[in-house]
């Protein structure tokens, strides 16, 4: 576990857990060993931190790559604090560039590490689930490993859109972790990711009581990040 996660586990994690008490059901199938993802419903800015925060292992969140680049002192301590956190850049350019997450992501996984992705490819904008993007499922055939849904619930309320941070009393935070998907093995195809991205959605929403739309997130400033979840 890097330095930086680990000393965030130990402050960090304490406060939110004092803070907020968060509900955890299902830590029964989160692996002690070896590489899985980790895809959720997106809700808040506010879901890595407490996934990161009762998850023991360490998760490997997928950051844009512009957080890496930046100039002067804030630049400096963004790409320390991403680096030292494991985090892997995401570019937002499509091609090549945009499947260098994935590059990083499979020795990752292949290497026992846990990478958190987001199926919707951005926070839901009205508190619904919106129709997974085949991507991370893509990822979980070519490293081979499982994947493990996720629901949260109340972090849209603790931290809205626009909310800088996280505030305890607005409401009840509970993460869902459900029985492992093993997709190994399985076609990857267009057909196939299509197939097993809509079970993993059904799962997750099984995790979450969510309304279900049929269609794509809309995009909020910008397009789904290519390597976040699935918008390759």
């Amino acid at each position: 576990m890097p330095l930086l996660y680990t000393i965030g586990k130990l402050t960090v994690a304490p406060a939110l857990r004092l803070a907020f008490r968060p509900t955890v059901e299902g830590l029964e199938h989160i692996p002690e060993t070896g590489g899985a993802i980790f895809a959720g419903n997106h809700l808040s800015v506010a879901d890595e931190l407490f996934l990161g925060t009762v998850v023991p292992r360490h998760l490997a969140f997928w950051a844009k790559s512009e957080y890496f680049k930046g100039t002067g002192p804030k630049g400096a301590f963004s790409k320390f604090v991403l680096t030292g956190l494991g985090a892997i850049p995401v570019e937002r350019a499509g091609g090549r560039a945009a499947l260098s997450a994935f590059d990083a992501a499979i020795p990752a996984l292949q290497g026992g590490d846990l990478v958190a992705v987001y199926p919707e490819g951005t926070r839901s904008p009205d508190g619904r689930l919106y129709r997974g993007r085949t991507g991370t499922v893509r990822l979980a055939v070519a490293a081979g490993v499982p994947i493990i849904p996720v629901g949260m619930i109340g972090t849209d309320k603790a931290q809205p859109i626009g909310a800088r941070v996280p505030r305890p009393g607005r409401a009840k935070i509970t993460v869902r972790f459900g029985k492992p998907l093993d997709f190994t093995g399985r076609s990857d195809d267009r057909t196939s990711l299509r197939a097993m991205t809509d079970e993993l959605m059904a799962e997750i929403q099984k995790l979450t009581g969510q309304e279900y739309v049929p269609r794509y997130a809309p995009p909020r400033a910008h397009p789904p990040l290519a390597g976040e979840p699935g918008a390759v």
